[in-house]
């Protein structure tokens, strides 16, 4: 059976939907865990505010197409967001191991909205591409932005943990 374009634009809505949703759950968990960090606290927590824009614009094209989210895909994605976030916790470079996870899920999501991109360009779904593109470059920033903070957030974790104090978060 083969889909037509429209229907193949609809789930990529509920599949990045379903990503942003799992994004915030790392990141709100994560935030609550940075007061060593004040650099990485301060990227989340904007860019938390950004994946809520984000969130609202995926979900006003789903309404626009008569559709909305998937449930199911949230509920799955939620919940593997909140263990992955947990999942770093017990770990004494909780912090260096976050920094690793969030530069590879931004790329993630780099990846899923230039597909998401295409699918609307295909699907003649132009009237949603300009928040895309923004939402794109979002991503693109904040990938941008961890990668910056990979070597400074090194930096401090060896001097705390040089000087006894407590380093994971």
């Amino acid at each position: 059976m083969a889909l037509d374009t429209r229907s193949i634009y609809i789930t990529a809505l509920k599949n990045t939907h379903a990503l942003e949703m799992q994004a915030l759950q790392i990141m709100e968990r994560q935030v609550e865990r940075l007061q060593r960090y004040p650099e990485m606290e301060t990227a989340l927590r904007r860019h938390i505010e950004e994946t809520h824009g984000q969130r609202d614009r995926l979900e006003e094209a789903l309404t626009s197409l008569g559709d909305g989210p998937s449930a199911l895909k949230e509920g799955f994605l939620g919940f593997v967001g909140n263990m992955m976030a947990l999942g770093h916790t017990p770990a004494q470079d909780e912090i260096l191991k976050n920094t690793f996870a969030n530069h590879a899920f931004e790329n993630f999501e780099i990846a899923a909205y230039t597909s998401l991109l295409t699918i609307a360009e295909a699907a003649g779904q132009g009237g949603h591409l300009a928040g895309f593109r923004q939402s794109l470059q979002e991503e693109q920033s904040m990938a941008a932005k961890v990668a910056e903070l990979i070597q400074p957030t090194t930096v401090r974790y060896l001097e705390l943990s040089a000087s006894g104090e407590k380093a994971d978060r």
